[in-house]
């Protein structure tokens, strides 16, 4: 298989786990608030209030962008939070992917052109590892529900796949970019958790 082969494939596969993923996230959604932190949650989206110490700005306003999609339905509000948990969960599923198909890369030494043979054990464990990542007790029972940790995860997620990234093409002069991105990204993350900065010890 050629490389720009890989890649497609690399690239297609990662957005089926997004897709499965996400569809049964949305069928399994709440409709409603569970009775904890996620009607805060949903009341500080909804109205941009203040959230428990430390708070999570970046994620109070984003999850303000989804409760818009509820287009002055109070009833809506928190299913248009939750869906939002949903499609973060589902990307961090999806970047998760893309990760243990670099490492799988590193662990079989494969550079440039990868036989039939790799390419189906590399993408293999890349599928059953992220889906049975997607569909663990805690991390699904998260997905469905206004909380911080499955936006929290796609940042931790999209962090540890951009220093893999970085890595690849460290000896290149226009290599800096990746380091800035992460350094964004970990940035970004403090407004929602503080769970991402245990990513910073990998960079």
């Amino acid at each position: 298989m050629q490389a720009k082969q890989f890649k497609k494939t690399n690239t297609l596969l990662a957005w089926v786990t997004f897709a499965i993923t996400g569809f049964v996230y949305m069928l399994t959604l709440e409709p409603t608030t569970s009775f904890w932190d996620s009607g805060q949650f949903i009341a500080i989206a909804s109205k941009l209030q203040v959230g428990h110490p430390p708070g999570a700005p970046l994620y109070q306003m984003m999850a303000r962008i989804f409760s818009n999609f509820s287009f002055g339905d109070a009833t809506m509000v928190a299913f248009w939070v939750n869906t939002m948990s949903a499609f973060f969960a589902a990307l961090s599923v999806s970047f998760l992917f893309r990760t243990i198909v670099l490492l799988s890369k590193k662990l079989l030494g494969v550079v440039g052109e990868v036989s039939v043979d790799k390419a189906i054990l590399i993408f293999g464990s890349a599928v059953v590892g992220s889906l049975a990542f997607g569909f663990s007790d805690s991390f699904w029972f998260s997905a469905v529900e206004a909380e911080v940790y499955t936006t929290s995860m796609f940042f931790t997620a999209f962090v540890f796949w951009s220093i893999l990234k970085w890595e690849e093409v460290a000896d290149q002069p226009d290599s800096l970019k990746w380091l800035i991105g992460i350094a964004f990204a970990i940035g970004l993350s403090i407004g929602v958790h503080m769970l991402n900065l245990l990513a910073i010890p990998l960079s």
